[in-house]
């Protein structure tokens, strides 16, 4: 853009904007920076911040922890919930479930409950003599 302005081959910024494909604004915005701030403001290649994180790493290692024990949790809300009793923040449900799902990899570990009135003797006999599809 600057050096079709200098060698004097465009004279207008619409002109500028078609052969950029960028509209009148956009160039003399630029523009605009060249003037104010030289060369090197319009060199500068800025990278958009992002929003912080909610849970910060120590709550990050504790969960990690806490997950890697053979307790675990029953369900995601209960996590939301150790958040907010163990480290006060007050995160959403999906933010819960894509830390632990997505990102840490874990799962909740939880043991199904069972029957109190169950016969452990009749258990046992059944996984003896039952037939797995394996060998089936």
């Amino acid at each position: 853009m600057l050096w079709w302005l200098f060698s004097g081959q465009v004279k207008e910024q619409q002109e500028i904007g078609q052969r950029l494909a960028r509209d009148k604004s956009t160039v003399t915005r630029w523009l605009q920076k060249y003037r104010t701030s030289g060369k090197s403001c319009l060199l500068e290649i800025k990278k958009a911040p992002g929003a912080n994180r909610k849970i910060n790493d120590e709550a990050l290692a504790a969960l990690k922890q806490e997950l890697e024990t053979g307790i675990g949790f029953y369900s995601y809300g209960e996590i939301v919930e150790w958040f907010i009793s163990q480290h006060g923040l007050d995160i959403e449900y999906a933010t819960a479930y894509a830390w632990v799902r997505y990102r840490l990899k874990a799962k909740l570990k939880v043991p199904r409950t069972h029957c109190q009135q169950q016969d452990e003797q009749l258990v046992s006999e059944f996984k003896k003599n039952s037939v797995s599809l394996s060998t089936a």
